[in-house]
């Protein structure tokens, strides 16, 4: 029994940053860490209700928690909230990238503003957070990035041209920052989710879902699919797993 409960918390004493991660995958992967002993730094853009609901969630699971408003996409607002964050809880050791917007517009119709609302929030928010983090993540030689990719950035879908050329770039980055953070004893790696249903998606989400019989596993992901994934290359059995692509999916693509 001992050696069960010291799995389950072997995030403990540990500090995430989580960011967009008060809602769906987000919100599901910051309920695992703390499950598993972490304290979240919670990152969210405009719905504060929404933060506030996720703190009390991670609170509830008897770990620390502080929600912090701020633009990926601005250097000044991430190095602000990586430094309040990891002064309130002590320092910082994970980093979830998972901040990202998914609108659907064809080629002819997507504007170039469209084109850098996406892959503005999705790369260089990636790059600005990982940047930020580095000073931190290395102070103690365990820790671990990890990017949410996307399916479309693999299979390619004619209405996300910006979301999959942001999702794929974060692929190319996370090798390149494996072997920068490697020497610093910090992994890098990306987990790409499949067709994934939350309970509060709206109709025109559900829609775009991927048919079951599609999928080998005959369901949809659920955001805690995604979340224990994460978990594991967050952890120490997974040290030596690093710029790898991790697929989520079902079975739905098959590396």
């Amino acid at each position: 029994m001992t050696g069960v409960q010291e799995m389950v918390r072997d995030l403990e004493g540990r500090v995430a940053l989580v960011t967009g991660g008060s809602r769906r995958i987000g919100l599901a992967i910051a309920r695992e860490l703390a499950g598993a002993g972490a304290d979240i730094i919670i990152n969210y853009s405009n719905d504060e209700s929404q933060a506030a609901n996720a703190l009390r969630e991670i609170e509830a699971l008897g770990r620390r928690a502080v929600a912090i408003k701020a633009d990926v996409r601005d250097r000044d607002q991430v190095c602000e909230m990586v430094a309040r964050g990891s002064d309130t809880l002590g320092g910082l050791d994970i980093l979830v990238n998972n901040a990202a917007k998914r609108p659907h517009s064809g080629l002819s119709d997507l504007t170039l503003q469209e084109w850098h609302g996406v892959t503005d929030i999705v790369l260089d928010g990636a790059f600005l957070c990982a940047q930020a983090a580095e000073p931190y993540l290395a102070r103690n030689a365990s820790g671990a990035i990890i990017n949410i990719g996307g399916l479309f950035a693999i299979l390619g879908a004619p209405q996300t041209p910006h979301v999959s050329a942001a999702k794929m770039g974060l692929i190319g980055m996370t090798r390149s920052l494996a072997t920068y953070f490697g020497p610093m004893g910090v992994t890098v790696n990306c987990v790409v989710p499949g067709s994934v249903a939350a309970s509060d998606d709206p109709p025109e989400r559900a829609a775009r879902h991927q048919p079951i019989e599609n999928i080998p596993m005959r369901r949809l992901g659920a955001p805690e699919d995604i979340a224990r994934v994460v978990r594991a290359l967050a952890g120490p059995d997974f040290r030596y797993v690093t710029g790898q692509t991790i697929h989520v999916n079902g079975g739905l693509f098959r590396a």
